[in-house]
């Protein structure tokens, strides 16, 4: 069954435009620009897969040899569980699915603004009412590997998904009311992402999550809108969609080919890659105060996939609004991203350091008023 060559579609506007050709042979993958899509100049992915003619191939092995911005399209954690779930039904071992297959079951449903064909057929839509503790229950046994529970409506709602907790795409309104999200969005709606807790956490993680992004409002970190439904499930707004159109966003891992599963990045390294890419000290400064955040919030779970870049229409880069902040533990009880070296016990010292090193204005006022929101 396995996938030989998949197309990758740039769908920001209509219609769709074609970026290129992923090939895979002999275990290897390649990637080939479109003629017509280098002379568009848009930049994608500018560090690993600049835009040059001829043959390209990943010189590494941190996303299974596949360029970090088609990585970004792959699910992991649940999406993946999901989907594994899903091939072995089929009759279909996973050692035997290659990147390529993964991108083919995405097809047009991921995040972001890249698309893939041919699609694998899998991820249909589902008719069903979305009942969201029941969806819950089910997303549970899911994880404690009962292998006898249906996986069709959450695969199609939540296939695609990043990240460790159940997910699920879904469209909200203003009354909270909630339909599919793997739709054109309906009138009164917009795109959510709303999570489910599983075992690891604790009962009121959806709570916790829903505090802690009214807790980084206040501390004047960009966030998108957050709901808190039914009192235990959190939600937020994608910023990878405005309204229908789909926006093109790239990790901090994905861009330089960091692996987020081990700590392997400081915050140094990610405000001068915030300032190299967006070439705006405004950016850099929000990138430096949601480091602030993080300190004093205690969010250690601060790995290279929990920071990212959008592209918008003037193909200029921008750090995207943050998300996935909580309460962790991180690594060892350390923050994946260190502060300038440090850790395990990162102070109020480091971030001062860190904040004149890049000349970043205010930088006083800004760790005030996030230790005030977090304190």
């Amino acid at each position: 069954m396995s996938v030989q060559t998949i197309q990758v579609f740039l769908s920001t506007q209509a219609p769709e435009v074609l970026v290129g050709t992923l090939a895979y042979k002999n275990r290897q993958i390649y990637f080939e620009y479109d003629q017509k899509f280098l002379n568009t100049g848009i930049e994608l992915s500018p560090y690993k897969l600049p835009l040059k003619a001829g043959l390209h191939q990943c010189d590494d092995a941190v996303f299974s040899g596949l360029f970090g911005v088609f990585a970004d399209s792959m699910p992991d954690g649940w999406g993946r569980l999901l989907l594994d779930r899903h091939l072995m039904s089929q009759g279909i071992n996973q050692v035997d699915i290659t990147p390529l297959d993964r991108l083919g079951y995405i097809g047009d449903y991921g995040i972001g603004a890249l698309t893939y064909k041919p699609s694998i057929k899998g991820l249909e839509k589902q008719d069903q009412p979305i009942r969201l503790d029941a969806l819950a229950q089910q997303s549970m046994h899911i994880l404690n590997d009962d292998t006898q529970q249906d996986l069709r409506q959450l695969l199609t709602l939540g296939g695609s998904s990043a990240g460790a907790r159940p997910k699920i795409l879904v469209q909200i309104d203003q009354h909270n009311n909630i339909i599919a999200g793997t739709q054109a969005l309906q009138k009164g709606y917009q795109h959510y992402l709303l999570k489910f807790p599983s075992p690891l956490d604790p009962k009121d993680i959806g709570k916790q999550e829903y505090q802690y992004s009214l807790m980084a409002q206040s501390a004047g970190v960009e966030m998108p809108k957050t709901k808190l439904l039914q009192g235990k499930y959190f939600a937020v707004e994608r910023f990878d969609r405005i309204n229908d159109k789909r926006v093109h966003i790239h990790s901090a891992a994905g861009l330089v080919h960091s692996d987020f599963r081990y700590p392997s990045l400081d915050y140094d390294d990610l405000l001068a890659l915030t300032l190299h890419i967006t070439k705006d000290v405004n950016e850099q400064a929000k990138l430096f105060r949601l480091a602030a955040f993080n300190l004093f919030a205690h969010n250690r779970d601060d790995h290279a996939k929990n920071f990212s870049f959008l592209l918008n229409e003037n193909n200029q880069w921008r750090l995207s609004p943050a998300y996935d902040l909580t309460y962790s533990q991180g690594p060892g009880g350390e923050h994946s991203t260190t502060y300038m070296g440090e850790g395990k016990n990162p102070t109020e010292e480091h971030l001062i350091k860190l904040g004149e090193k890049y000349k970043i204005n205010n930088v006083e006022s800004i760790i005030s008023q996030v230790k005030s929101a977090c304190l």
